[in-house]
Protein backbone atom coordinates (compact mmCIF):
# COMPACT_ATOMS: atom_id res chain seq x y z
CA UNK A 1 0.00 0.00 0.00
CA UNK A 2 2.90 2.12 1.11
CA UNK A 3 4.44 1.76 -2.22
CA UNK A 4 1.23 2.75 -4.11
CA UNK A 5 1.29 6.06 -2.04
CA UNK A 6 4.76 6.78 -2.76
CA UNK A 7 3.98 5.89 -6.92
CA UNK A 8 0.46 8.14 -6.68
CA UNK A 9 2.87 11.14 -5.21
CA UNK A 10 4.43 11.58 -8.29
CA UNK A 11 1.12 12.11 -10.09
CA UNK A 12 -0.89 15.29 -9.17
CA UNK A 13 -3.99 13.54 -10.27
CA UNK A 14 -3.65 10.43 -8.33
CA UNK A 15 -2.89 13.14 -4.91
CA UNK A 16 -6.42 13.01 -3.52
CA UNK A 17 -6.52 9.04 -4.02
CA UNK A 18 -3.39 8.95 -1.86
CA UNK A 19 -4.74 11.35 1.05
CA UNK A 20 -7.16 8.79 1.25
CA UNK A 21 -4.66 6.01 2.01
CA UNK A 22 -2.43 7.59 4.22
CA UNK A 23 -5.44 8.71 6.22
CA UNK A 24 -6.97 5.02 6.45
CA UNK A 25 -3.01 3.72 7.21
CA UNK A 26 -3.18 6.86 10.06
CA UNK A 27 -6.09 5.31 11.30
CA UNK A 28 -4.66 1.97 11.24
CA UNK A 29 -1.86 2.80 13.10
CA UNK A 30 -3.85 4.10 15.68
CA UNK A 31 -6.08 1.00 15.98
CA UNK A 32 -2.82 -1.14 16.22
CA UNK A 33 -1.53 0.83 18.95
CA UNK A 34 -4.57 0.43 20.65
CA UNK A 35 -4.79 -3.33 20.52
CA UNK A 36 -1.44 -3.52 21.32
CA UNK A 37 -1.66 -1.75 24.72
CA UNK A 38 -4.72 -3.85 25.19
CA UNK A 39 -3.07 -6.98 24.95
CA UNK A 40 -0.03 -6.02 27.30
CA UNK A 41 -2.52 -5.44 29.94
CA UNK A 42 -4.74 -8.46 29.73
CA UNK A 43 -1.70 -10.58 29.19
CA UNK A 44 0.55 -8.69 31.50
CA UNK A 45 3.50 -8.21 28.76
CA UNK A 46 4.51 -6.37 25.91
CA UNK A 47 3.07 -6.79 22.73
CA UNK A 48 4.72 -5.39 19.73
CA UNK A 49 3.32 -4.09 16.10
CA UNK A 50 6.29 -2.07 13.91
CA UNK A 51 5.02 1.55 13.46
CA UNK A 52 3.59 2.67 10.26
CA UNK A 53 6.18 5.00 9.65
CA UNK A 54 5.08 8.94 8.49
CA UNK A 55 7.51 10.98 6.68
CA UNK A 56 7.67 14.78 6.18
CA UNK A 57 5.70 14.57 3.07
CA UNK A 58 3.14 12.17 4.40
CA UNK A 59 2.42 14.37 7.58
CA UNK A 60 2.34 17.37 5.14
CA UNK A 61 -0.52 15.76 3.21
CA UNK A 62 -2.52 14.95 6.16
CA UNK A 63 -2.48 18.16 7.51
CA UNK A 64 -3.66 19.80 4.32
CA UNK A 65 -6.42 16.57 3.61
CA UNK A 66 -7.96 17.40 7.56
CA UNK A 67 -7.48 21.44 6.81
CA UNK A 68 -9.46 20.57 3.82
CA UNK A 69 -12.19 18.48 5.46
CA UNK A 70 -12.75 21.35 7.91
CA UNK A 71 -13.84 23.31 5.59
CA UNK A 72 -16.33 21.05 4.52
CA UNK A 73 -17.96 21.87 7.82
CA UNK A 74 -16.95 24.95 9.50
CA UNK A 75 -16.90 28.81 7.64
CA UNK A 76 -14.11 29.38 5.59
CA UNK A 77 -11.04 30.31 8.10
CA UNK A 78 -8.18 29.73 5.47
CA UNK A 79 -7.26 29.82 1.63
CA UNK A 80 -5.48 27.89 -0.53
CA UNK A 81 -2.96 29.45 -3.42
CA UNK A 82 -2.61 28.48 -6.62
CA UNK A 83 0.50 26.64 -7.03
CA UNK A 84 3.30 28.02 -10.06
CA UNK A 85 3.84 24.23 -11.30
CA UNK A 86 1.85 20.93 -10.07
CA UNK A 87 4.74 18.95 -11.26
CA UNK A 88 6.72 17.17 -8.39
CA UNK A 89 10.33 17.26 -10.45
CA UNK A 90 9.88 21.05 -10.93
CA UNK A 91 9.45 21.64 -7.36
CA UNK A 92 13.26 21.66 -5.88
CA UNK A 93 13.76 23.64 -9.27
CA UNK A 94 11.76 26.24 -7.79
CA UNK A 95 12.50 26.38 -4.27
CA UNK A 96 16.32 27.04 -5.78
CA UNK A 97 15.37 29.64 -8.23
CA UNK A 98 13.11 32.00 -5.77
CA UNK A 99 15.58 31.26 -2.82
CA UNK A 100 18.58 32.56 -5.21
CA UNK A 101 15.78 35.25 -6.30
CA UNK A 102 15.10 36.66 -2.59
CA UNK A 103 18.82 36.22 -1.17
CA UNK A 104 19.85 38.86 -4.36
CA UNK A 105 17.48 40.94 -3.57
CA UNK A 106 18.36 41.32 0.26
CA UNK A 107 22.27 41.85 -0.79
CA UNK A 108 21.48 43.94 -3.30
CA UNK A 109 18.91 46.86 -1.48
CA UNK A 110 20.41 46.45 1.78
CA UNK A 111 24.11 47.15 -0.05
CA UNK A 112 22.28 50.25 -1.18
CA UNK A 113 21.01 51.43 2.11
CA UNK A 114 24.75 50.87 3.38
CA UNK A 115 26.30 52.82 0.99
CA UNK A 116 24.09 55.83 1.36
CA UNK A 117 24.25 55.84 4.89
CA UNK A 118 28.34 55.17 5.43
CA UNK A 119 28.92 58.10 2.19
CA UNK A 120 28.87 61.17 3.92
CA UNK A 121 28.57 62.39 -0.03
CA UNK A 122 25.52 60.47 -1.02
CA UNK A 123 23.24 62.60 2.47
CA UNK A 124 21.55 64.50 -0.30
CA UNK A 125 17.55 64.04 -0.90
CA UNK A 126 17.91 62.33 -4.04
CA UNK A 127 19.93 59.04 -1.69
CA UNK A 128 17.21 59.37 0.59
CA UNK A 129 14.81 58.95 -0.98
CA UNK A 130 16.72 56.17 -3.05
CA UNK A 131 17.93 54.19 0.68
CA UNK A 132 14.00 54.50 1.90
CA UNK A 133 12.50 52.76 -1.61
CA UNK A 134 15.63 50.04 -1.14
CA UNK A 135 14.01 49.58 2.23
CA UNK A 136 10.11 49.37 1.20
CA UNK A 137 11.79 46.94 -1.74
CA UNK A 138 13.21 44.60 0.76
CA UNK A 139 9.58 44.35 2.91
CA UNK A 140 7.85 44.00 -0.63
CA UNK A 141 9.86 41.22 -1.83
CA UNK A 142 9.74 39.44 2.00
CA UNK A 143 5.91 39.79 2.25
CA UNK A 144 5.35 37.12 -0.42
CA UNK A 145 8.43 34.98 -1.77
CA UNK A 146 9.10 33.74 1.88
CA UNK A 147 5.56 32.55 2.32
CA UNK A 148 6.36 30.96 -0.97
CA UNK A 149 9.44 29.11 -0.53
CA UNK A 150 7.77 27.92 2.26
CA UNK A 151 4.64 26.62 0.09
CA UNK A 152 6.88 24.49 -2.32
CA UNK A 153 9.02 22.81 0.33
CA UNK A 154 6.00 21.61 2.34
CA UNK A 155 3.93 21.00 -0.33
CA UNK A 156 0.93 22.39 1.39
CA UNK A 157 0.19 26.29 -0.15
CA UNK A 158 -2.73 26.89 2.55
CA UNK A 159 -2.96 30.26 4.85
CA UNK A 160 -5.13 31.46 7.54
CA UNK A 161 -7.60 33.77 6.94
CA UNK A 162 -6.05 36.15 9.52
CA UNK A 163 -2.42 35.33 7.99
CA UNK A 164 -3.76 36.18 4.60
CA UNK A 165 -5.05 39.59 5.96
CA UNK A 166 -2.15 40.28 7.24
CA UNK A 167 -0.37 39.62 4.13
CA UNK A 168 -2.90 41.79 2.00
CA UNK A 169 -1.92 44.69 4.30
CA UNK A 170 1.53 44.35 4.12
CA UNK A 171 1.43 44.04 0.06
CA UNK A 172 -0.60 46.86 -0.01
CA UNK A 173 0.82 49.19 2.19
CA UNK A 174 4.85 48.20 0.68
CA UNK A 175 3.39 48.16 -3.18
CA UNK A 176 1.72 51.78 -2.62
CA UNK A 177 4.96 53.24 -0.73
CA UNK A 178 6.83 52.15 -3.74
CA UNK A 179 4.23 53.93 -6.24
CA UNK A 180 4.66 56.96 -4.38
CA UNK A 181 8.29 57.06 -3.60
CA UNK A 182 8.62 57.03 -7.31
CA UNK A 183 6.86 59.59 -7.78
CA UNK A 184 8.23 61.86 -5.32
CA UNK A 185 12.03 60.96 -6.41
CA UNK A 186 10.80 62.33 -10.15
CA UNK A 187 10.06 65.65 -8.50
CA UNK A 188 13.40 65.45 -6.43
CA UNK A 189 14.92 65.23 -10.16
CA UNK A 190 12.67 68.06 -11.72
CA UNK A 191 13.84 70.17 -8.93
CA UNK A 192 17.68 69.61 -8.82
CA UNK A 193 17.45 70.07 -12.91
CA UNK A 194 14.91 72.77 -13.34
CA UNK A 195 14.98 74.87 -10.49
CA UNK A 196 18.98 74.00 -8.98
CA UNK A 197 19.62 77.41 -7.37
CA UNK A 198 16.68 76.60 -5.01
CA UNK A 199 16.97 73.10 -4.71
CA UNK A 200 18.50 72.98 -1.31
CA UNK A 201 16.02 75.30 0.04
CA UNK A 202 12.42 73.55 -1.25
CA UNK A 203 14.59 70.12 -0.82
CA UNK A 204 15.38 70.59 3.09
CA UNK A 205 15.70 67.90 5.65
CA UNK A 206 11.93 68.27 7.34
CA UNK A 207 10.08 69.03 3.42
CA UNK A 208 11.78 65.10 2.89
CA UNK A 209 10.41 64.01 6.20
CA UNK A 210 6.83 65.12 5.25
CA UNK A 211 6.99 63.82 1.61
CA UNK A 212 8.06 60.40 3.10
CA UNK A 213 5.38 60.90 5.89
CA UNK A 214 2.77 61.52 3.38
CA UNK A 215 3.44 58.47 0.98
CA UNK A 216 2.95 56.36 4.20
CA UNK A 217 -0.23 58.26 5.14
CA UNK A 218 -1.49 57.22 1.81
CA UNK A 219 -0.14 53.96 1.75
CA UNK A 220 -2.51 53.50 4.73
CA UNK A 221 -5.60 55.50 3.19
CA UNK A 222 -5.26 53.21 0.61
CA UNK A 223 -4.98 50.00 3.11
CA UNK A 224 -8.21 51.49 4.73
CA UNK A 225 -10.42 51.28 1.54
CA UNK A 226 -9.26 48.21 0.49
CA UNK A 227 -10.59 46.87 4.12
CA UNK A 228 -13.82 48.81 3.92
CA UNK A 229 -14.43 47.05 0.66
CA UNK A 230 -13.56 43.74 1.52
CA UNK A 231 -15.51 43.69 4.91
CA UNK A 232 -18.62 45.90 3.01
CA UNK A 233 -19.14 43.20 0.46
CA UNK A 234 -17.83 40.43 2.62
CA UNK A 235 -19.40 37.10 1.29
CA UNK A 236 -16.88 34.26 1.22
CA UNK A 237 -18.58 30.96 0.21
CA UNK A 238 -17.12 27.49 -0.95
CA UNK A 239 -14.79 28.82 -3.15
CA UNK A 240 -11.87 29.45 -0.71
CA UNK A 241 -8.77 29.60 -3.74
CA UNK A 242 -7.06 32.23 -4.29
CA UNK A 243 -5.98 32.91 -7.44
CA UNK A 244 -2.48 33.71 -7.10
CA UNK A 245 0.62 32.43 -4.72
CA UNK A 246 -0.01 35.08 -2.26
CA UNK A 247 -2.98 37.35 -0.85
CA UNK A 248 -3.34 40.37 -3.39
CA UNK A 249 -5.70 43.06 -2.47
CA UNK A 250 -7.67 42.15 -5.96
CA UNK A 251 -7.58 38.28 -5.26
CA UNK A 252 -8.96 38.96 -1.76
CA UNK A 253 -11.67 41.07 -3.28
CA UNK A 254 -13.06 38.70 -6.01
CA UNK A 255 -13.21 36.02 -3.19
CA UNK A 256 -15.27 38.30 -0.86
CA UNK A 257 -17.97 39.81 -3.50
CA UNK A 258 -19.79 37.39 -5.71
CA UNK A 259 -20.93 39.91 -7.82
CA UNK A 260 -17.84 40.20 -10.89
CA UNK A 261 -19.22 43.58 -12.08
CA UNK A 262 -19.52 45.25 -8.43
CA UNK A 263 -15.95 43.70 -8.29
CA UNK A 264 -14.58 45.04 -11.04
CA UNK A 265 -16.09 48.74 -10.33
CA UNK A 266 -14.28 49.07 -6.79
CA UNK A 267 -11.05 47.73 -7.81
CA UNK A 268 -10.71 49.43 -10.83
CA UNK A 269 -11.37 52.86 -8.52
CA UNK A 270 -9.18 52.04 -5.89
CA UNK A 271 -6.88 51.37 -8.40
CA UNK A 272 -6.92 54.25 -10.15
CA UNK A 273 -7.10 56.80 -7.13
CA UNK A 274 -3.93 55.45 -5.67
CA UNK A 275 -1.88 53.36 -8.33
CA UNK A 276 -2.14 55.67 -11.43
CA UNK A 277 -2.53 58.92 -9.11
CA UNK A 278 1.45 59.81 -9.09
CA UNK A 279 1.77 59.23 -13.46
CA UNK A 280 0.61 62.44 -14.11
CA UNK A 281 3.27 63.70 -11.70
CA UNK A 282 6.05 61.71 -13.03
CA UNK A 283 4.77 62.55 -17.04
CA UNK A 284 5.15 66.18 -15.79
CA UNK A 285 8.39 66.34 -13.69
CA UNK A 286 10.28 64.74 -16.76
CA UNK A 287 8.30 66.77 -19.42
CA UNK A 288 9.91 69.62 -17.66
CA UNK A 289 13.10 67.87 -17.14
CA UNK A 290 13.82 67.23 -20.81
CA UNK A 291 12.61 70.41 -21.76
CA UNK A 292 15.62 72.25 -19.66
CA UNK A 293 17.47 69.66 -21.46
CA UNK A 294 17.24 70.74 -24.71
CA UNK A 295 17.13 74.58 -23.63
CA UNK A 296 21.06 73.78 -22.47
CA UNK A 297 23.65 74.15 -24.57
CA UNK A 298 25.98 72.21 -22.98
CA UNK A 299 27.08 68.69 -24.32
CA UNK A 300 28.31 67.96 -20.80
CA UNK A 301 25.39 69.26 -19.16
CA UNK A 302 23.01 66.48 -20.95
CA UNK A 303 25.41 63.99 -20.32
CA UNK A 304 25.26 64.59 -16.89
CA UNK A 305 21.28 64.88 -16.79
CA UNK A 306 20.69 61.93 -18.41
CA UNK A 307 22.79 60.15 -16.33
CA UNK A 308 21.41 60.90 -13.23
CA UNK A 309 17.71 60.36 -14.33
CA UNK A 310 18.34 57.26 -16.40
CA UNK A 311 18.62 55.13 -13.40
CA UNK A 312 15.31 56.53 -11.91
CA UNK A 313 13.08 56.56 -15.32
CA UNK A 314 14.69 52.67 -16.03
CA UNK A 315 12.91 51.56 -12.73
CA UNK A 316 9.86 53.75 -13.24
CA UNK A 317 9.60 51.81 -16.62
CA UNK A 318 10.20 48.80 -15.02
CA UNK A 319 7.61 49.06 -12.27
CA UNK A 320 5.02 50.33 -14.21
CA UNK A 321 5.82 48.27 -17.13
CA UNK A 322 5.31 45.01 -15.20
CA UNK A 323 2.36 46.23 -13.43
CA UNK A 324 0.35 47.09 -16.11
CA UNK A 325 1.62 44.15 -18.00
CA UNK A 326 0.03 41.97 -15.00
CA UNK A 327 -3.42 44.02 -14.66
CA UNK A 328 -3.93 43.44 -19.17
CA UNK A 329 -2.95 39.52 -18.87
CA UNK A 330 -5.40 39.03 -16.27
CA UNK A 331 -7.95 40.45 -17.49
CA UNK A 332 -7.64 39.02 -20.99
CA UNK A 333 -6.02 35.25 -19.93
CA UNK A 334 -8.61 33.34 -17.80
CA UNK A 335 -5.83 30.99 -16.69
CA UNK A 336 -5.40 31.33 -13.03
CA UNK A 337 -1.66 29.54 -13.01
CA UNK A 338 -0.68 32.11 -15.84
CA UNK A 339 -1.84 34.80 -13.72
CA UNK A 340 0.42 33.46 -11.00
CA UNK A 341 2.75 33.12 -13.02
CA UNK A 342 2.92 36.77 -14.43
CA UNK A 343 2.90 38.25 -10.79
CA UNK A 344 5.92 37.03 -9.93
CA UNK A 345 7.78 39.86 -12.75
CA UNK A 346 6.83 42.66 -10.21
CA UNK A 347 6.69 41.18 -6.78
CA UNK A 348 10.09 39.65 -7.15
CA UNK A 349 11.72 40.41 -10.30
CA UNK A 350 11.26 44.08 -9.86
CA UNK A 351 13.19 44.61 -6.08
CA UNK A 352 15.30 42.24 -7.67
CA UNK A 353 16.58 44.46 -10.43
CA UNK A 354 16.05 48.04 -8.45
CA UNK A 355 19.40 48.36 -6.80
CA UNK A 356 21.67 46.85 -9.84
CA UNK A 357 20.50 49.21 -12.05
CA UNK A 358 21.22 52.39 -9.59
CA UNK A 359 24.19 50.69 -8.67
CA UNK A 360 25.23 49.95 -12.87
CA UNK A 361 24.20 53.43 -13.96
CA UNK A 362 24.62 55.48 -11.19
CA UNK A 363 28.25 56.85 -11.13
CA UNK A 364 27.94 58.34 -7.14
CA UNK A 365 26.97 54.68 -6.09
CA UNK A 366 29.54 53.22 -7.89
CA UNK A 367 32.53 55.32 -6.26
CA UNK A 368 30.73 55.38 -3.11
CA UNK A 369 30.45 51.33 -3.76
CA UNK A 370 34.67 51.35 -4.03
CA UNK A 371 35.70 52.92 -1.21
CA UNK A 372 33.75 50.73 0.99
CA UNK A 373 35.29 47.57 -1.11
CA UNK A 374 38.67 49.28 -0.31
CA UNK A 375 38.16 49.63 3.09
CA UNK A 376 37.23 46.22 3.32
CA UNK A 377 40.48 45.45 1.51
CA UNK A 378 42.72 47.49 3.77
CA UNK A 379 41.23 45.95 7.25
Amino acid sequence: MTKGIKAGWRNPQKQCSCIRKLSLLYSLQDSRMSLSHHQSRSRGGLSYLPPFIMTTQTQNLLTCSRNKNMQNTTSVSEFHFIQLSEDPDLQPVLFGLFLSMYILALFGNLLIILTVSSDAHLHTPMYFFLSNLSMVDVGFISTTVPRLIADIQTHCPVISYMGCLIQMSLFVIFACMDDMLLAVMAYDRFVAICHPLYYQVIMNPSRCGVLLLGSFIVSLLELLLHYLAVLKISNFGKDNVISNFFCGSSEVLKLACSDSVICNIVRYCISTIFGLLPIPGIIFSYFKIVSSIMRSSSSSGKHKTFSTCGSHLSVVCLFYGTALGVSFSSSLSHSLRSNAVASVMYTVVTPMLNPFIYSLRNKDIKTALRKILSRMSNH
